[in-house]
Formats: structure tokens, sequence, C-alpha cells
């Protein structure tokens, strides 16, 4: 999209694909056609908003009319991200969460234990990321939510069951079903900028029973019926470093790094640091604390990679992990 967009527009662009209600996504394609420079080359773009928000709004109005159907589940973003676990029945989601959450989820060797969506907070290092387990999908089984819970995810875990010989082409049919409501699983998350309709979420494919002698030949039977190369991990859950190393991808895959904030004249206390994505400036980072802060900063000093401890920076210096920064305005 070369419309020259500016990060307040990127900013409420974002919170659109993560909205979870219709009135969310109204005030967010208002704010964004608000935003939204205004040349030639935005002329598309404009349009498909107003499309959007034309639509949104005779959904709002059939919402408001209509008796209420069918589950709603809304998960509030906590921790440095949210990222959802989906599979095929039996493809071992659940116990992936009891392993990493402190959540409990029933686990059993017989298919859809799962019936709803259900949180946990995963650990790794100083910081938590949120999981949600999902209902399993099968070609003839989709819960209609699904759509809302993926769309707003930061990324999503597709799990495989590396023991069983089905498991390649349930897989297949739990990408098929997804992609079929314009969710495409793949190396990045946001808005497709071919087709805004689309949105794109970035996807761990995970072989769970990972230590299973003829996983190698399913992957292969995999990449038969759905040859698109995807982030791969294999897990066996019986071992601990196997586990661990997931937690490590799990968070890497929401593209973030860790800032810890400091007042003039105090010490730094690392704990609960703010998360924000990789090549997030100093400007950034205000904002992520508070849009007066980000409008009133003057410049910053960093204790951290690639600077003299105590450095003063401007609002456009890049960040790097674990630094240490100290806001003036």
């Amino acid at each position: 999209m070369a419309v020259n967009a500016t990060p307040q527009y990127r900013k409420a662009e974002e919170e659109y694909r993560r909205a979870q209600s219709v009135d969310e996504q109204i005030r967010c394609l208002e704010l964004m056609l608000q935003l939204l420079p205004k040349h030639k080359a935005s002329e598309k773009v404009q349009a498909d908003l107003k499309t959007k928000l034309k639509e949104a709004r005779v959904e709002q109005q059939q919402e408001r009319s209509a008796p209420k159907k069918g589950k709603v589940f809304r998960f509030p973003r906590q921790g440095a991200g949210q990222v959802v676990v989906i599979g095929a029945p039996n493809a071992g989601k659940s116990r992936l969460l009891k392993e990493l959450t402190s959540a409990n989820p029933e686990v059993a060797p017989y298919p859809f234990t799962t019936r709803e969506p259900a949180p946990g907070m995963m650990p790794w290092e100083d910081v938590t990321v949120q999981l949600i387990d999902t209902p399993p999908i099968t070609d003839s089984l989709y819960e209609p939510y699904l759509t809302n819970i993926l769309r707003s995810a930061d990324a999503v875990v597709l799990c495989f069951d590396g023991s069983c010989d089905d498991a390649p082409e349930q897989t297949a049919q739990v990408v098929a079903q997804v992609e079929a409501r314009k969710l495409l699983l793949g190396k990045q998350t946001g808005f497709d900028e071919e087709d805004f309709s689309r949105v794109q979420v970035r996807t761990l494919l995970v072989p769970t029973r990972g230590d299973d002698p003829d996983l190698s030949v399913r992957m292969e039977f995999l990449r038969e019926v759905f040859p698109r190369e995807l982030q791969t991990l294999a897990v066996e859950c019986d071992r601990p470093e196997s586990v661990a190393e997931l937690r490590k991808a799990i968070y890497g895959l929401l593209g973030v790094i860790r800032i810890y904030t400091k007042q003039p004249g105090k010490p730094v206390s690392k704990t609960a640091p703010f998360t924000v994505p990789i090549g997030a400036t100093v400007e950034d980072l205000a904002g992520r604390i508070h849009n007066e802060l980000a409008d009133k900063l003057t410049h910053a000093r960093i204790w951290g990679s690639g600077v003299h401890d105590g450095q003063s920076v401007g609002r456009d210096h890049v960040l790097a992990d674990c630094d240490v920064v100290e806001l003036h305005s």
C-alpha cells in the first residue's frame, strides 16, 4: 500500500485487524478514513475503507435487530501477545496448553474434548504470552466464532499429530477451512497488501508427538497436500527440553522486543517490561505508554546495546531488546 500512511494510521489499521466486535471495527474504520493521506495513490484504499465501513454498519444494524444466535467469545489481549492454537481432532492442542501454561484443559485420547476456546498464560523469561486453545476443525466442522479469534491474533500455532497417518489430510482440511474465511496462514501478520479483505497470520506448524519414528514420512505427505512452506518445530511433550524450545519459538512468533523504563534519578526495575515490535523507536515506546507522552516527548536516555550508558537519543532512535529507557518530555 504505497500511500505514505502515517504511524497513527498504521496503529488504527492494526487495531482494526484486532477488533473483536462490529462496533470496534466501525470505530477503527472511521479513524482510518480520517487519518489516511488524501491523494491519487490512496484513492483505491479510500474506496475499500468506505465499502468496508458501509458493510460493517449494515452488519451492526442486523446484529441489533436480529435475535442473538450462536456463541461469541472475546479474549482481551494480555501479555506480550496473543497466539491461537488450532488443529484437527486429537492433534495435541490441549496437551500443549497444559504443558505451556497453568491452565488445566481436559486432555484425553478421544477426539473433540475441547468444546470451547480456553485461554492460558505462557511464561517465557520475564514476559508472558496469551495462548488460546480452540475446538478442533474438520472438513465439516468449523465454529463460526473462530474467524474473529484468528483474525485478531498475533500468531497461530497449527498442531499436527506426528503419530497419525491421517494427520496430513486432516491438517490440510484445517488450513482449507481457515483460508476459506480469507485468513491466510503464512510467514507474517497483517493485512494482505494486494487484497485488504484478506488477513495474514504468522503461523508455526507444530508436529506433536515429535519423537514418533514415522514423523518424517507423514511430514512429507503433508507437503504434498499442502505445499506451502511454514516455520516448523516438532515437539515431544514428554521431554522438558522440547517444551522449552517451543516456548521460545512461540515468543519469537510475536516479533517483539522487551524494553524496561525508569524514572529520572531512580533505579531501574527489570520486571514487567513493555514489549514493542522489532524496529520500534523511542517515540513508539512513548506512544505505547501514553499518547500524551508521545506528543510531549523531547528525548530519551538509553542504557543497552549499541549505545553508551545513559546516552541521550532522539525520538527516532531504534530500540534493541532489553534496553533501559528514561523518557523526557
